[in-house]
C-alpha cells in the first residue's frame, strides 16, 4: 500500500558504496615520475554512501537509510561501522562473501585538491536492485547516485529501459520523491545512462559537465573565480526539465548553483568565499552540496535557502581531507558561510 507523501519520512540512499583512500601527494607526476605521499585517510565513499553520512553530519533528524553491496572483508567492516555510528540503517545493504568491497584511491594534489581518482568496482558491480526492495520503505526522498559503476543495474534492453529506471519509475509510482546524481564519465556514457531515467524524477542535482552531456550543450569546466556565464547555466538546468525531470533542476560548479522548476521559476546562488589556501581536498564536494540541498528539500526549505546550504555544506567539506568530516550541522556550515560571504551572481 503506498503512504500519502505527507505522510513519507526520510531519505533512501542507493547506489554506490565504497572506501575511499585518500592520499595528498606533493604534486602529479607525470608518467613514469614520481610524487611523494603526505598524508594518507581512509574514509566512506561513493554517492549512495556520501549522501547519507552527509546528511546525518548536517543534523538530519529523520530517518537515512541506504542500499547497495559491500563485502565480507575489512572494507565492509569499515562501511558497517560508519553506518552504525552514524545511525544510518544499513538493512538494505548486502553482504557478499568472498567478494572485495569497492574502493577508490584518491590521490589529491597538496595546492589546490585537485583529485584524480583511481577505482576498483568491486561489490558495486555486484549490486542488482528490484522495485520490491523499496517495499516496507517509508522514505520521503529516494536517491540514486553513481550511474555507470554497477553493470547489473546500468544495462539497458532493447528499449532502454535499466534498472536505475525501472527502479525509480516504482519509487515515483510509490509516491516516493526521486533524485538522481552523476559522476564523472564520458559525456556520451552519461547521457545513455542517464537518459532514460530522466522521466522519473522529481528532481537532478549535477554539475555543469554533466549537465552538459544530459542536454547535448557544450560547457567547459570552470574555476571558482573565472567569470560565469549564468544565463548559460540556466539553459542547462531548464534543459534537463525539457527532456523530463518534473520538479527541480540544479547544477552546481565551482563558482555557485543555479536551480529551475518546471513552474519557470530560477534561482542563482555563489558558492562560498573561501580562501584557497583553506582547501585541504575537494573529494566530496559535490556529495555534500547534493546532501544540502536534499536536507533543504525534505525539511520543505525554500529552493532559495536549499542552494545556500548546500554551497555552505561543500565549502566545509573542502576543508578536511576526509570525504565527509569537514562537514557540520547544517546551522554551523549556513553561519560559516554567511561568515565569509557568497560569491556575486
Amino acid at each position: 500500500m503506498n503512504l500519502p507523501a505527507g505522510e513519507r519520512s526520510g531519505v533512501l540512499c542507493v547506489g554506490t558504496l565504497l572506501v575511499d583512500y585518500g592520499k595528498v601527494i606533493d604534486a602529479y607526476p607525470s608518467r613514469d615520475g614520481l610524487a611523494t605521499i603526505e598524508y594518507i585517510s581512509l574514509s566512506t565513499g561513493g554517492a549512495g554512501l556520501n549522501m547519507a553520512v552527509d546528511l546525518r553530519r548536517l543534523g538530519a533528524r529523520f530517518d537515512v537509510s541506504v542500499m547497495g553491496c559491500v563485502a565480507d572483508d575489512a572494507d565492509g567492516d569499515f562501511i558497517r561501522a560508519a553506518c552504525a555510528e552514524a545511525g544510518i540503517d544499513a538493512q538494505r545493504v548486502r553482504i557478499e562473501p568472498g567478494a572485495t568491497t569497492a574502493f577508490t584511491d584518491v590521490m589529491v594534489e597538496r595546492d589546490g585538491g585537485r583529485r584524480t581518482f583511481f577505482t576498483h568496482l568491486g561489490t558495486n558491480a555486484l549490486f542488482r536492485a528490484e522495485p520490491s526492495d523499496l517495499a516496507g520503505s517509508d522514505a520521503r526522498i529516494l536517491h540514486v547516485g553513481n550511474l555507470g559503476a554497477h553493470p547489473l543495474m546500468d544495462d539497458a534492453d532493447a528499449d532502454g529501459a535499466s534498472g536505475w529506471s525501472s527502479l525509480l519509475a516504482a519509487a515515483q509510482a510509490a509516491g516516493i520523491h526521486t533524485n538522481l546524481e552523476l559522476a564523472a564519465f564520458p559525456p556520451d556514457r552519461l547521457a545513455a545512462l542517464a537518459g532514460p531515467c530522466l522521466q522519473y524524477l522529481d528532481s537532478i542535482i549535477v554539475n555543469e559537465l554533466e549537465a552538459s552531456a544530459l542536454t547535448g550543450t557544450h560547457i567547459s569546466a570552470s574555476t571558482a573565480d573565472e567569470v560565469v556565464d549564468w544565463a548559460a547555466m540556466l539553459a542547462l538546468a531548464q534543459g534537463l526539465l525539457e527532456r523530463g525531470v518534473a520538479g527541480l533542476a540544479v547544477v552546481h560548479f565551482p563558482a555557485g548553483s543555479v536551480g529551475a522548476t518546471a513552474d519557470g521559476q530560477t534561482w542563482r546562488q555563489g558558492s562560498v568565499r573561501l580562501p584557497p589556501d583553506r582547501v585541504r581536498s575537494t573529494t566530496g564536494a559535490g556529495d555534500a552540496f547534493a546532501a544540502g540541498v536534499i536536507f533543504g528539500l525534505h525539511e520543505d526549505w525554500s529552493v532559495e535557502a536549499s542552494l545556500r546550504l548546500g554551497v555552505a555544506a561543500a565549502a566545509a567539506c573542502v576543508q578536511h581531507h576526509h570525504t565527509s568530516n569537514g562537514i557540520m550541522s547544517a546551522e554551523t556550515c549556513l553561519a560559516a558561510g554567511d561568515a565569509m560571504g557568497y560569491r556575486v551572481t
